[in-house]
């Protein structure tokens, strides 16, 4: 809690958080396809999803809906929707998390919920990896199967697919470069 009698402006700065903490997040993280095998408890897919549902979402719509395969058998279902190189990272991985976005409003989804479920999913992302998880975010799915076998009501619609768990750090393949400041950005 702030002393009243800061000013404003001071009471509002915040301490950035542990450069343990960034690198955790940021700069150690990385996309994982081994996994160790190792079970993820419910309970750490239930922290994570109660931070990542904290971040700002268009009116607090929170759009985004997160299905856990965490059983061979939800994750057989899944197998004839993924691209080749994808199947076998993911029937290693202990979960997989389908984020998926509500429907309804045709236009007003098409723009608005798909961009803040994928906000969420990204909030989602910096949760479990702040609570220890390592992931494998992937769009390598064909969208179409994918609705047809776990959405076929048509309420919700996926929008990427997580692998979440212990990854094998020994199966790292080199981080691909990244664009630096003045390749990614313009300041006006």
């Amino acid at each position: 809690m702030h002393n009243q009698s800061e000013s404003p402006s001071l009471a509002a700065i915040k301490t950035p958080i542990s450069q343990e903490a960034v690198d955790q997040l940021f700069r150690e993280a990385r996309t994982y396809s081994a996994w160790l095998p190792e079970p993820v408890p419910v309970e750490l897919l239930r922290k994570a999803y109660e931070l990542a549902r904290l971040g700002p979402t268009s009116a607090n719509g929170s759009p985004a809906r997160f299905v856990f395969l965490t059983t061979p058998g939800a994750k057989a279902l899944l197998k004839p929707v993924l691209a080749p190189g994808n199947v076998d990272k993911t029937m290693a991985a202990p979960v997989t998390v389908i984020s998926s976005y509500f429907a309804g409003n045709k236009p007003l989804i098409e723009e608005h919920a798909f961009r803040n479920s994928s906000l969420q999913a990204a909030y989602f992302i910096l949760a479990a990896r702040a609570l220890g998880l390592d992931c494998g975010p992937m769009s390598g799915f064909d969208a179409d199967k994918l609705n047809a076998q776990f959405f076929p009501d048509g309420k919700w619609k996926v929008n990427l697919i997580c692998n979440l768990g212990y990854g094998n750090p020994n199966k790292l393949h080199t981080r691909n470069p990244r664009l630096n400041f003045e390749e990614a950005s313009v300041i006006l």
